[in-house]
């Protein structure tokens, strides 16, 4: 019989690091490189070192944490679990969903540390403009939300087209019934999603302008996509209010879609007759469609798609075809 010794440097693919991570630790090594040619003293070393140190769920929690909510409303979370939705797979913990995160108005698009720069970020007090093709238009507040939606927990799924992924608790309502609201006329063909513009609260706008990024943050789904019933506005987290890292006060949640497609903060809610003109497509439309449904056979030009991995554990799982949700949303692309 004849064995084979596996080579130390030969890792199978499931053991890998993933992509994501590796380059946070690069941002890591290039800024202590930076500090070590400028030269800083043992107080700049030693306060560069102290932030490589890993923070606790509690620090991470408290630096995104938001004004409590009135006590008439404190009652809404948790709220009951919609047990219709199962992930698949074990939920993802708490601190790692809130530390590892998207938020391009404070980062940029490449460091996952929003935590650590949304302290002025200011979710509250908040409304919401719902206007357009509709016979009603309304703005909101968070306390019309509070006393006219129906409130619930969803267990979903969520994939980065960066390939990561995590399973989390939402709790909010879905997206039909606030349209429902406002009476979306025939002319509505579309929803267009606009985030918070406030530069002096957030480091990367201000930092950054309009010179290449076209702030503020939008995104746009067909109405038959915005009335499907898995479309979600998420308030909440874990049973509890939405962290500033994690799109308080208010966000989308689309979990058949890459997650640049669920905007975090918004402002208003447009309905129109035309397909509406977003973020990432606008930025880069050769590597970041309209559409964005998740889909291991549609490669993005500089990864594949074919396999996703948990925060947290880094478990490797093969990529499914609409995040695993086609039983509620294929037919919204047949043909």
């Amino acid at each position: 019989m004849n064995y084979q010794i596996r080579k130390i440097w030969n890792v199978s693919e499931s053991e890998h690091t993933p992509e994501m991570v590796f380059q946070n630790r690069k941002a890591h090594r290039r800024e202590f490189l930076k500090m070590m040619g400028y030269g800083v003293g043992i107080a700049g070393f030693s306060n560069l070192l102290s932030g490589c140190q890993q923070a606790t769920e509690e620090e991470i929690e408290k630096a995104g944490a938001v004004a409590p909510l009135p006590e008439a409303f404190q009652s809404i979370y948790p709220a009951p679990h919609n047990p219709t939705f199962k992930y698949g797979r074990p939920e993802t913990v708490p601190k790692e969903a809130e530390e590892f995160t998207n938020f391009y108005e404070f980062t940029g698009p490449t460091t996952k540390e929003a935590w650590k720069y949304v302290e002025n970020f200011k979710s509250t007090p908040w409304s919401v403009s719902v206007e357009g093709e509709c016979e009603k238009p309304r703005t909101f507040d968070m306390d019309d939300f509070y006393k006219e939606m129906k409130f619930e927990e969803r267990a979903y799924r969520h994939r980065c087209v960066e390939t990561w992924a995590m399973c989390v608790p939402w709790t909010g309502f879905a997206l039909s019934h606030l349209l429902k609201l406002v009476e979306p006329k025939p002319t509505a063909k579309f929803v267009a999603f606009e985030t918070f513009n406030k530069p002096n609260e957030a480091p990367y706008m201000k930092a950054n302008g309009t010179a290449y990024w076209p702030w503020p943050y939008t995104e746009g789904l067909s109405m038959a996509e915005a009335m499907n019933e898995l479309t979600f506005i998420a308030t909440g987290l874990y049973g509890k209010p939405l962290l500033k890292q994690n799109g308080a006060p208010i966000r989308l949640v689309v979990p058949w879609k890459y997650g640049f497609k669920s905007g975090k903060s918004i402002v208003k809610i447009k309905l129109t007759s035309e397909q509406p003109v977003t973020f990432w497509n606008s930025v880069n439309p050769d590597e970041y469609g309209f559409v964005a449904n998740v889909n291991p056979e549609v490669p993005h030009p500089r990864w594949s798609q074919r396999t996703e991995w948990m925060l947290g554990t880094e478990k490797r799982y093969d990529t499914k075809l609409y995040n695993g949700y086609g039983e509620y949303v294929s037919g919204l692309y047949t043909g």
